[in-house]
């Protein structure tokens, strides 16, 4: 018995495609990452202090949905299911979490940028923006950054996190008097 040879190009390249359909089994998981990544990645910034921890915890997240893709019947949902699970990995790092950072002698500083305001202090209002949010309890801080940084409604917030809407609104509204509060943002306006 012989062999069969592929007679042409064109054979070849259906044969190369029909093996990587197989070897990727999700690709509308594929499409959907490309799609939201931008967004879901300003949500992991704002949940971690360091950008590389965000990407980690992105991840992380994806690789949790990735695995549950199958199973997640709404994808219509898939923005909340992930944020879920971004919130969820961030509980665990956090109750998990070693001290293994170092404070440095200096902070290095950021080049300027030519035409734009003073940039010092637009990263001056920002840095201490963040402390102030940072220092909210975890449960308000997660309100507060699903509500303004990521324009969720207060319903929509409330669906992400398990909790009713007045929960969100009363959460929010204590954790804004907060801030308004904060000495640090007192100095910063």
């Amino acid at each position: 018995m012989t062999t069969p040879v592929c007679t042409s190009a064109s054979d070849a390249a259906v044969s190369v495609r029909q093996t990587r359909a197989h070897t990727r089994p999700y690709p509308s998981f594929a499409s959907y990452v490309r799609a939201r990544q931008p967004v879901l990645l300003r949500t992991a910034r704002s949940l971690t202090a360091n950008p590389s921890d965000a990407e980690d915890l992105l991840q992380t997240a994806l690789a949790k949905t990735y695995v549950a893709w199958e199973r997640i019947e709404d994808h219509r949902a898939l923005d909340g299911y992930v944020r879920r699970a971004l919130l969820n990995t961030r509980t665990s790092q956090w109750r998990k979490r070693r001290v293994d950072e170092f404070a440095c002698d200096e902070m290095p500083e950021p080049e300027p940028v030519p035409g734009e305001d003073d940039p010092a202090e637009r990263q001056a209002l920002h840095d201490a923006m963040w402390r102030a949010v940072m220092r909210l309890p975890a449960r308000q801080r997660a309100m507060v950054v699903l509500r303004y940084y990521e324009d969720l409604s207060e319903v929509q917030t409330a669906e992400v996190l398990g909790v009713s809407v007045g929960t969100v609104k009363s959460a929010v509204s204590r954790a804004l008097g907060k801030l308004r509060e904060d000495p640090e943002l007192d100095l910063a306006r």
